[in-house]
């Protein structure tokens, strides 16, 4: 069985190799390549959709439990084709 996880943006389920993970460190969003950081994490998709939706119902903020507006400049990067499957990631 592999494991299932809910998309913050589109509240969908899938699994896990599908998401990304996304950790809070100092209020900036940091992907979690490899899904081993500390902390809390939410999953979401690969997708410009999904991002979106995530940011504007305030679902990072809440799945992560920051305060305040998150830096999102990391996740639209890596949305844009920057650093994907770098140096053998997944």
């Amino acid at each position: 069985m592999e494991p299932v996880r809910m998309c913050v943006g589109c509240r969908a389920r899938a699994p896990r190799a599908t998401l990304i993970r996304v950790v809070a460190v100092d209020s900036v969003l940091v992907l979690d390549e490899r899904a081993s950081m500390p902390g809390r994490g939410a999953w979401v998709h690969d997708t410009q959709e999904c991002v979106d939706a995530a940011m504007r119902r305030r679902a990072f903020v809440r799945a992560l439990r920051v305060s305040g507006a998150p830096d999102t400049k990391a996740l639209e990067k890596r949305l844009n084709g920057y650093g994907k499957k770098v140096n053998g990631s997944k």
